[in-house]
């Protein structure tokens, strides 16, 4: 079985998620080569994960002008998504690029058009399409047995990134929304089909403004209100002001019951420890007394389950769900602009674009 060769470019957190996912199905994918300005970060990597027989680079234009592969995996920090992304694409690779697309518009605009004009294909990597709570959520609402959905609240929150470039907009794009609320928002529109109608939004406006985090220039919560082309109403929220780990919470109410899914603190396992655990959940900053530790986090956050999509899809030289393709990640950054224009000037924002 031909084996799809990939070389990752960054050797740091989304770089880790995405590897989780290929050491499962090493069958089916080779890590040919690892690219990192710090190379004892590339070599832990490796380490960590088993990976063999790759190439180790420190300069990501020389890793995609060298590397003999056929997937470059983009695990930047956003504000080289684009500049990564080209020049993968222009080498004739495909791609899997972190979110969000790119830090501007016109920059993920740029990916999708350079793909499209060389018939290249970019994976949009959107987890929560892949978590299996979520999934199941989904199967129950396409079984009818709830009924029509009415109303969908979801949010993603933590107490703040770790990351130093998301303090900044040019480096991140903006703040909790583009960070955290792109994963509800990509969720809604590939539910949805890209098709909304009208969008309302308020954030804490940044800077001084902000709840907790004065010194990001992004905000660090923010609502949006969505309606939908079918009628369908939605609230996606996203804060760095929620403490004691992250929550990934999906509410969806329907005409003959409604579905509940959090996704980041259910779990089997309860634990009372006086001296604290190592690790319980992403986020956490305390783990003493009662927890509910994660089993296998990044499988239940849907990392694998994307991975795997990707890995076959790019096998097989096709694109990926809805959701998961580079025009999605276009469609959703396009939306969370529009969210904080709506924000920024108080008004309720219409889809032009929108086709009866």
């Amino acid at each position: 079985m031909k084996k799809l060769r990939v070389l990752l470019v960054g050797a740091a957190f989304s770089s880790d998620l995405h590897s989780d996912g290929y050491s499962r199905i090493l069958d089916k994918v080779q890590i040919v080569g690892i690219c990192d300005k710090d190379l004892n970060r590339v070599a832990a990597l490796a380490q960590r994960y088993g990976f063999t027989g790759y190439t180790p680079y420190d300069d990501y234009a020389a890793a995609i002008e060298q590397c003999d592969c056929d997937l470059v995996d983009i695990c930047m920090p956003n504000f080289l998504h684009h500049d990564v992304a080209v020049k993968a694409l222009n080498a004739g690779r495909d791609i899997i690029c972190e979110k969000p697309l790119a830090t501007t518009v016109e920059d993920a605009q740029d990916m999708v058009d350079t793909a499209d004009r060389l018939g290249r294909h970019i994976y949009y990597a959107e987890d929560w399409l892949f978590a299996p709570a979520f999934r199941r959520a989904l199967e129950i609402l396409n079984s009818g047995k709830v009924g029509r959905p009415l109303y969908i609240r979801a949010r993603e929150c933590h107490s703040g990134s770790h990351s130093p470039f998301a303090q900044s907009i040019k480096y991140c794009g903006g703040g909790c929304m583009v960070h955290l609320g792109v994963h509800p928002v990509s969720f809604m529109l590939a539910l949805k089909e890209n098709r909304w109608s009208e969008l309302t939004a308020m954030t804490s406006g940044g800077s001084g403004s902000n709840l907790v985090h004065r010194q990001m220039e992004g905000e660090d919560w923010a609502g949006a209100f969505l309606r939908f082309a079918d009628g369908t109403y939605a609230t996606l929220e996203a804060n760095y002001v929620t403490v004691g780990g992250m929550e990934d919470v999906l509410d969806i109410y329907c005409e003959e019951g409604c579905i509940h899914v959090d996704l980041s603190f259910s779990g089997p396992v309860r634990v009372f420890s006086l001296p604290g655990l190592d690790y319980t959940v992403e986020k956490a900053e305390i783990t003493t007394g009662w927890s509910t530790p994660a089993v296998d986090e990044k499988y239940s956050l849907g990392y694998c389950g994307e991975i795997n999509h990707f890995v076959d899809s790019a096998l097989a030289g096709r694109d990926a769900q809805v959701g998961l393709r580079g025009r999605d990640g276009l469609e959703t950054l396009k939306v969370i602009n529009l969210i904080y224009r709506s924000a920024r000037e108080g008004v309720s924002v219409k889809n032009d674009r929108l086709e009866g």
